[in-house]
């Protein structure tokens, strides 16, 4: 076997260590874990934190995969067509509703529309598609990060802070709670909090193994979209992309099974 072939290895085998019920990791744990050298891992450690696969927390010193993963999660999508299996859905509510609705994903600290159905009614309000919006100011990115690891969230509440002096009053414990709350009730909630006057829900789409990689948002004028209104939405948004993730889940873990048995 090449030198280069097991540097590969051996990358890999650093980033499966990590878990769902162990999503931060000590050198010395990592290394015990493979059962290899910490001077190795060390320098391997490096070159997937410089390539974004893995972050380093400069306090406690613990890593943990990074957002780079986020982004490669969309690729898979894209490869089973999220667009075309999410389309008649979002259709629907927006028929249903009267509002515009919108398709999205995470792409660093900000969320990028990659659809959006716009109200038929003469009052509408639309992102456009490639748009990017501080993640945590719209309803789309909150029931995003709701599911992140709190130390992912929180970098990407103190990205969106410091882009947006406005928000400076907030308090990151208050922000965190709030995704709390999104996430114990399945459904994100955005009152006017980036702009004025526009209300919207927002509930995720999951992966095969419940990892957030989209999220379908309903949104609208205050006035039409009234706080009383809201909870009704979240909920029937809710029930409808727990629906799209079980399609989407399946044909995109089957769609990575097959690229793998053909390479």
């Amino acid at each position: 076997m090449s030198q280069s072939v097991r540097a590969v290895e051996r990358a890999l085998d650093i980033l499966l260590c990590f878990t769902r019920e162990q999503p931060t990791r000590s050198l010395t744990q990592i290394a015990e874990s493979i059962h290899m050298s910490k001077t190795t891992v060390h320098r391997l450690l490096a070159t997937l934190e410089n390539r974004r696969f893995i972050t380093r927390d400069k306090v406690t010193g613990l890593y943990r995969l990074g957002f780079r993963f986020i982004e490669m999660a969309s690729l898979v999508l894209q490869d089973v067509e999220l667009h075309r299996w999410a389309h008649p859905y979002l259709e629907r509510l927006s028929a249903e509703y009267g509002e515009t609705v919108d398709l999205s994903i995470l792409d660093g600290s900000h969320v990028i529309y990659l659809e959006v159905i716009e109200s038929p009614q003469r009052v509408k309000l639309a992102a456009a598609v490639g748009q990017h919006l501080p993640a945590f100011f719209t309803a789309s990115g909150k029931a995003l990060m709701a599911y992140l690891p709190e130390e992912q969230a929180q970098k990407i509440i103190r990205d969106n802070l410091a882009e947006n002096s406005g928000y400076a009053q907030l308090s990151i414990p208050a922000m965190l709670a709030d995704l709390r709350a999104t996430a114990d009730r399945g459904y994100a909630i955005a009152e006017q909090e980036y702009e004025p006057d526009i209300n919207a829900v927002a509930a995720p789409i999951f992966d095969a193994d419940h990892n957030p990689v989209a999220s379908i948002a309903i949104v609208g004028p205050s006035f039409r979209l009234t706080k009383d209104r809201l909870p009704a939405l979240g909920e029937s948004l809710r029930k409808m992309t727990m629906v799209i993730s079980n399609e989407v889940g399946l044909v995109a873990l089957s769609a990575v099974v097959t690229k793998i048995r053909t390479h």
